[in-house]
């Protein structure tokens, strides 16, 4: 995975042990840019709609600023045809931008059955500091 390889490029992963079996629970990607951070690599396992994605999201952001304390905005990129998540984020802080791009088909990530866009989604730093 080219991400990993990346000097910029920092990714968080929480663990939880059941009868001695370690289980992944979530992750998350960090890639620091210019003047903000791009989330990205977001997943949440079996434990969602407990909360953790959000304590995480917001450790994500905290972890950033403390790294890079001149970034000015967060950035991340979703399906478009995944509403909730893009409502979701929307409740964290993050809105909708007008820009979109087509599916990274190019990625190597699969081929989507529908016409897929990823919509940018950003949040200003300030906004997140209490």
């Amino acid at each position: 995975m080219q991400s990993l390889k990346q000097e910029n490029f920092y990714l968080f992963i929480a663990e939880a042990i059941e009868d001695v079996q370690t289980h992944l629970v979530v992750c998350i990607g960090l890639t620091f840019k210019a003047d903000h951070i791009e989330i990205g690599t977001f997943c949440v396992a079996s434990a969602q709609n407990q909360g953790i994605g959000k304590h995480v999201l917001k450790y994500a952001e905290k972890m950033a600023i403390e790294h890079c304390p001149t970034l000015n905005h967060y950035e991340m990129w979703v399906l478009d045809s995944r509403t909730e998540l893009i409502q979701y984020y929307a409740r964290c802080g993050y809105a909708k931008k007008q820009h979109t791009e087509p599916y990274p088909i190019h990625a190597n990530v699969g081929q989507p059955l529908i016409d897929l866009q990823l919509q940018q989604m950003s949040k200003s730093v300030l906004s997140s500091i209490s």
